[in-house]
């Protein structure tokens, strides 16, 4: 026999048959709406916008060699990129930011790790930026693996808990331990992925710059190898922990090591023991909470001065994502893709 709770629902169905049945076709055309959104979308995302010509030229994006007059393998000390989700799809933003990094570098390999090809095949995905990026001789596009990058470190077996990536903050609190590992392992200079390069920056060894008052960022990072402070930071970021502190493993972490380590109270432009913070116009001349300037005209005599002494330009992308950037304009972050990334500056006006 049917049980009573069923019999019931049949007999409210029954006396309200036509508001059931208004429910269920609504409910079956939203959903059907929504499947027909997501594969639109995806379709797009996929191909379309995103996709390049087959016919592929390098001459078409990159009108002019970057390589080195000896032709040697470059030899100046690595540029390191980190992509620690498991995104291949990457973004306008960051090709600009490897693309300028490798035209204002040609002598240094500007190598970008990124976590989602560990699992793929030896070919990259079919993507128009990767495809963009392979014209530049000085770019290598790498696996991350993780693992491997941390083992002989202090962060080796924080990275192996079990439940690690349950925490709230992890992707960013891993970008955060890549970055100081690659420094303290390999050296070089490293970079976020929403940086616009406008100068070489190889003279500007163990530094770090400012962000705003006493505080540190950890976006640009320039060291090498074995260093001692990168080993302080590395002890303080097992020792210090905490997950559930926004910044606590990156710009506090920073912050916190670079005033033990000169003996301070308050973070100031200076070069102490051989470490150098930077004033906040070498690479953040834009503060976070002035994101919005990005996307304000500005004159040809403006854009100069304000970029007088910077050396790349910080673009707070956790803020500045979801805001529309008209191309060509004479918005600010519009004249940087312009001048300093043009090959992703050409995909964009052709998109």
């Amino acid at each position: 026999r049917m049980p009573n709770y069923l019999l019931k629902l049949t007999r409210v169905l029954q006396s309200h048959k036509h508001r059931a049945l208004l429910i269920l076709i609504f409910m079956f055309l939203s959903f059907a709406y929504l499947t027909l959104y997501w594969r639109i979308t995806q379709d797009s995302y996929n191909s379309g916008l995103y996709s390049l010509p087959v016919e592929f030229s390098c001459a078409h994006y990159v009108p002019f060699s970057i390589s080195n007059a000896s032709g040697h393998p470059p030899s100046k000390g690595n540029v390191f990129f980190v992509e620690t989700s498991e995104r291949t799809n990457p973004s306008y933003l960051f090709s600009c930011s490897v693309e300028s990094a490798a035209r204002t570098h040609p002598d240094s390999r500007v190598v970008v790790l990124m976590k989602g090809l560990a699992k793929e095949k030896a070919t990259l995905p079919k993507h128009w930026v990767f495809s963009l990026l392979s014209c530049f001789p000085n770019v290598e596009i790498q696996p991350l693996h993780l693992p491997e990058l941390f083992s002989g470190t202090p962060l080796a077996k924080w990275y192996l808990w079990p439940l690690r990536h349950w925490e709230p903050y992890f992707l960013p609190i891993l970008s955060d331990a890549c970055r100081i590992v690659l420094m303290w392992k390999f050296g070089g200079i490293y970079l976020d992925t929403d940086f616009i390069v406008l100068k070489n920056l190889q003279n500007l060894t163990n530094a770090l710059g400012i962000q705003n008052e006493d505080e540190l960022n950890g976006a640009f990072l320039s060291f090498k190898p074995k260093h001692k402070f990168m080993e302080l930071c590395m002890k303080d970021f097992v020792k210090n922990y905490n997950s559930w502190i926004w910044g606590r493993q990156g710009p506090h972490l920073l912050t916190r090591v670079f005033k033990k380590w000169c003996s301070i109270r308050t973070i100031q432009s200076m070069n102490c023991k051989g470490v150098s913070a930077l004033p906040p116009e070498a690479v953040y001349p834009i503060p976070w909470q002035d994101w919005r300037k990005l996307f304000e005209p500005v004159s040809a005599m403006e854009l100069h001065k304000l970029l007088k002494n910077t050396y790349a330009v910080h673009i707070w992308n956790k803020m500045s994502h979801r805001t529309r950037l008209e191309i060509p304009s004479q918005a600010l972050l519009a004249q940087l893709y312009s001048q300093f990334c043009p090959a992703t500056y050409a995909k964009m006006k052709q998109d």
